[in-house]
């Protein structure tokens, strides 16, 4: 998560017990509890508004599935699986074979 490991979690742990103390750290760790709890409250109201207002076709729309890089990844890997093919799918070109040219494609 974060990129953070145990040892540095240990760090930032002992750090807040020095810096906030023993007694008011259990009030704070709770209200950062209710505070995610909230955001991810409002992130789900958002997600089922989005859907409701995009209709039954989107049903099973998921928000990951908005990021741009999700879906050039996803384009690149689906190309990455066709087998490359030339003309009237023979397949690729073997060593020093020249390309079929087009004269109407040009």
């Amino acid at each position: 998560m974060f990129g953070v490991g145990l040892p540095e979690m240990a760090v930032i742990a002992f750090v807040a017990v020095l810096v906030l103390g023993p007694d008011r750290l259990p009030e704070l760790a709770r209200q950062a509890g209710a505070l995610v709890r909230k955001g991810r409250a409002l992130a789900d109201s958002a997600r089922d508004d989005l859907r409701q207002e995009l209709g039954p076709e989107f049903a099973d729309l998921e928000l990951r599935d908005l990021d741009p890089r999700a879906i050039v990844r996803k384009h690149i890997l689906e190309a990455m699986e066709d087998e490359p093919t030339g003309p009237a799918g023979r397949g690729v070109l073997a060593a020093g074979e020249r390309p079929p040219y087009d004269d109407e494609a040009t």
